[in-house]
């Protein structure tokens, strides 16, 4: 009986121990994920979804997409084109250019990178297909866009201003009706100890050929003048107030030299109003010279860009093999440039063309002007301009929505004494504007077609009316000091620049107009 009942006592004991167990292993397994850090990690993602991606943004992918070719464009892009070149050291006055019959198919804009780094070290990088080197004499050669592989796409970023108000720049509303009711082009020129706007030698976007205090203008007077309307006041220039109503948006100059001259000066003004320089940027890496034809400068605080694209004519140019097998430039007179690809995704654009017409071939007419596939013996440079500007604002009232600021800057007139660009024409030693004589009412023949041809098309475009002004001022001209020569005993002024302008100077008062434009549409 004892041996029995120790039996039963073993097997109890043996029952308890694997219930024991037993109870230890599932408490092992239902409770193992905490124990494994794999496990663990896993459990946590699921209690956070992923986010969701906003597509609200004002600024998308598709409208800043420079891989998109425009639907709206109304010409062919598949022409065999390509670009005249000089050997003159002013590129806005071409000589007879050299010519390569070798030609290929135009290609249209393609490709786009990110280019938010504003240090991109890219400077062995070959030349824009787009831009020829003035500085050479370089052969005509086809061009395509494929300079857009740098276009960037704009994203917000930087701080964000939701009014005028808090920039400190808010115009009030009577001075913008005041300028809706003026005509901002009739006035005078009138000293203000205020300017420049920035002081000289200390904007590293203006180019040599302008730069005429660093390259060693002795008088500084030509810097100190306002332009003053009869009937109104211009709103002092305010690079904030100007950055916060481009936010979001493209500025694009085209056209010749000229344009590029005030690009420089626009560039100068807005950064004058940024605290912090480095914020500013030219996407590509591209130091400004007259060599390329396209620059794009980022503002990253304002999400907005000024950009330049050279058209030397608006329409296009091109080239033809004539019969004994020499190729030839031609310039389509009734066909729109092919940078125009680019002008569609600008919000706001100032064209200008007129300079390149006045020499060489573009003035002699012969075997150059073309329609459709006819290119003309003989042709007239005047009736071949007005044509031009039909055709260019003819394609800006079809492709351009309303929505759209577009501006035509007028003709900036020149002052060589003695001659013109290539033949001895000088300005040298003027440091006064002109106040008096035939040449401040003056007003050219191209100025009259622009306004008949805005006229008739009822185009959306503003005149900027410069060429009145302009007449005034044949102190601003580079002259001599369009290169350094600081280090010379003796100046050369055999060939003088008195068709640009030196910065700061007077195309600082073109972008005061766009600037009161802005204003005066404020509502």
């Amino acid at each position: 009986m004892v041996a029995s009942s120790l039996h039963f006592t073993r097997n109890k004991l043996l029952t308890f121990s694997l219930l024991v167990l037993l109870s230890l292993l599932c408490f092992l397994l239902f409770n193992r994920s905490p124990l494994d850090p794999k496990l663990r990690d896993l459990s946590l993602i699921s209690q956070f979804p992923a986010p969701l991606l906003d597509s609200r943004s004002p600024l998308s992918h598709d409208e800043f997409d420079d891989t998109k070719q425009p639907t709206s464009i109304s010409f062919d892009i598949q022409e065999k084109t390509a670009p005249l070149s000089s050997k003159s050291d002013l590129d806005d006055e071409p000589s007879e250019p050299s010519i390569s019959s070798n030609e290929e198919n135009e290609v249209p804009t393609s490709s786009k990178s990110n280019l938010d780094d504003k240090s991109p070290q890219n400077a062995s990088e070959p030349l824009d297909p787009l831009e020829t080197d003035e500085e050479k004499t370089a052969l005509i050669t086809p061009e395509s866009n494929s300079d857009d592989r740098n276009s960037t796409e704009l994203e917000e970023s930087g701080p964000k201003v939701e009014s005028l108000e808090e920039t400190g720049g808010l115009i009030d509303n009577a001075v913008a009706e005041k300028l809706r009711n003026c005509d901002m082009y009739s006035g005078k020129w009138v000293k203000d100890e205020g300017y420049p706007l920035y002081r000289a030698g200390s904007c590293p976007y203006v180019d040599e050929a302008f730069d005429c205090q660093s390259n060693g203008r002795p008088d500084f007077g030509y810097t100190q003048w306002r332009w003053k309307p009869h009937g109104c006041e211009l709103p002092r220039f305010s690079a904030t107030d100007f950055l916060v109503r481009l936010r979001g948006k493209r500025l694009m100059l085209v056209g010749d030299s000229m344009n590029r001259n005030q690009f420089e000066s626009l560039l100068c003004l807005l950064r004058e109003g940024l605290p912090d320089k480095s914020k500013m940027y030219e996407t590509h890496g591209y130091k400004i010279t007259k060599g390329r034809g396209y620059f794009m400068f980022k503002f990253e605080d304002y999400n907005c860009t000024v950009e330049f694209v050279r058209s030397h004519f608006l329409v296009r140019e091109g080239v033809r093999v004539n019969a004994q097998g020499s190729s030839n430039p031609t310039l389509s007179i009734d066909r729109i440039d092919k940078t125009a690809a680019r002008w569609l995704r600008a919000d706001i654009l100032v064209f200008n063309t007129g300079h390149w017409w006045t020499h060489g071939k573009t003035s002699r007419g012969k075997n150059y002007y073309k329609e459709g596939d006819y290119v003309y013996p003989k042709f007239d440079a005047v009736e071949a301009y007005r044509r031009a500007i039909r055709t260019w604002a003819t394609w800006i009232k079809k492709n351009m929505s309303r929505e759209k600021l577009v501006f035509y800057r007028g003709y900036s007139s020149a002052h060589f004494r003695g001659g013109d660009w290539d033949s001895g024409g000088s300005c040298n030693g003027e440091t006064e504007p002109v106040v008096q004589g035939a040449i401040i009412d003056s007003y050219p023949q191209k100025m009259t077609i622009v306004e008949e041809i805005l006229k008739e098309t009822r185009v959306q475009a503003v005149l900027l009316n410069v060429t009145r002004l302009t007449n005034f001022r044949k102190d601003g001209h580079p002259s001599v000091y369009g290169k350094n020569v600081t280090q010379l005993k003796k100046v050369s002024t055999r060939r003088q620049d008195c068709s640009h302008w030196c910065l700061p100077g007077v195309p600082d008062a073109w972008n005061e107009f766009i600037y009161a434009t802005l204003v005066a549409r404020q509502t």
